[in-house]
């Protein structure tokens, strides 16, 4: 069958143009106050708090792209995040050893650097790799697994499984990635000390950079033609299908990107917290991040990045006032989103805004729209209740 082809997007309207700029603006405006207020006003352990959840938040942001852009819900996402973490604290504990060989080898009888270390003694190798090793392994199961056609809940059982292997494969590799206990006693991050109040204020920075540099890249994305036929995949595989699309590859490049994005994540996270171990690659870690993106508000990008701080921000205060139950709060949360608010945080804000606005005097109710999914490749049609 021939390939259709995806109709350019319209001109947008003028009120669409005036809202993308606001939006835009307001980006820009949050981005300059995490920036340059933050590190300000917050003191030491606030500040290294709130770079770990913006880390967190861009690994939101991938799985936000897989889960509520197209419809492929990943339970194993931390083995990417976990990936990533992994190479660049082989650079750190390279760099904290001068030279020699890292402690726990010698504890576990290794009398030489394993070959495979040597390439992380650049910093640079060890950046690269924590994006290029997770998209590359997301690339190779994504494709194994879509020219297959699994998707759906068997897509999320198989990526969950890969948490098990991942995170149960490092634990047993106490001589060559310290096991249990992972990766620790960092000293030093490009010659600077990681105690270093400026140190770990570049490295929060760092952090809101590639946050702000993530989101804009995930907003072109969703707002081009290929984020188009991303939707349409979600709404109607067989329609895309039946009209020429293999979505094959639109998967696995969005896998990809998820993947890649969550490596980059995991890169920011481990210096700034200053451990790593085979907990970021499991399956408690995959299924706190689907709950980011649940709560936030999946299809939303903004909606994953505030899903991710405030979800976090919340079981960081809990657990500091009620330990013994703060596991509780967040499930319950969990729960409640999926049963009265399905839209998120977001959606609840949206919904409430459009509550109110229908509330005031004089204002003109616009028809209700649906927006038709089969027509998703052509553009989306808006169809106003009561009409054929």
């Amino acid at each position: 069958m021939k390939n259709a082809s995806i109709r350019p997007l319209a001109t947008l309207p003028a009120g669409t143009r005036v809202a993308d700029r606001l939006e835009t603006a307001a980006l820009v405006a949050v981005a300059a106050l995490l920036l340059l207020v933050a590190p300000e006003i917050l003191s030491p352990f606030r500040l290294n708090l709130l770079g770990k959840f913006l880390a967190y938040a861009i690994v939101a942001l991938g799985l936000d792209l897989l889960w509520g852009y197209t419809g492929l819900l990943s339970l194993g996402q931390a083995v990417f995040f976990g990936l990533g973490a992994y190479s660049v604290g082989m650079y750190l504990k390279l760099e904290a050893s001068g030279g020699k060989l890292p402690d726990f080898m010698g504890w576990s009888g290794l009398q030489a650097l394993p070959t495979f270390w040597y390439p992380f003694a650049s910093p640079w190798f060890a950046l690269g790799m924590a994006v290029v090793g997770p998209g590359l392994l997301a690339a190779l199961i994504g494709y194994l697994l879509f020219r297959n056609q699994i998707s759906g809940v068997y897509f999320a059982i198989i990526t969950q499984a890969l948490a098990v292997i991942f995170s149960t494969l490092f634990i047993g590799q106490q001589p060559y990635i310290g096991g249990t206990n992972g990766l620790t006693n960092f000293s030093h991050l490009l010659g600077q000390p990681l105690g270093n109040h400026a140190t770990q204020v570049s490295l929060y920075q760092a952090t809101v950079l590639a946050l702000l540099l993530s989101l804009l890249l995930a907003r072109w994305i969703v707002r081009s033609d290929f984020g188009r036929l991303l939707l349409a995949i979600r709404d109607a595989e067989e329609r895309a299908r039946s009209s020429g699309h293999d979505p094959t590859w639109p998967k696995l490049v969005v896998f990809t990107v998820s993947a890649a994005l969550a490596g980059l994540a995991g890169a920011l996270y481990v210096p700034q917290v200053g451990i790593v171990n085979p907990d970021a690659l499991g399956v408690t870690l995959s299924m706190s991040m689907v709950i980011w993106v649940a709560v936030g508000g999946r299809g939303s990008l903004v909606g994953a990045v505030l899903g991710a701080l405030i979800v976090n921000a919340a079981q960081s205060a809990l657990s500091e006032t009620f330990p013994n139950v703060w596991q509780y709060a967040i499930g319950g949360l969990f729960v409640l989103t999926v049963l009265v608010f399905p839209g998120g945080i977001l959606g609840l804000v949206r919904w409430v805004g459009v509550q109110v606005a229908g509330r005031i005097p004089g204002r003109r109710q616009l028809p209700q729209t649906r927006v038709e999914p089969t027509f998703a490749l052509a553009g989306p049609v808006e169809v106003s209740e009561g009409q054929s």
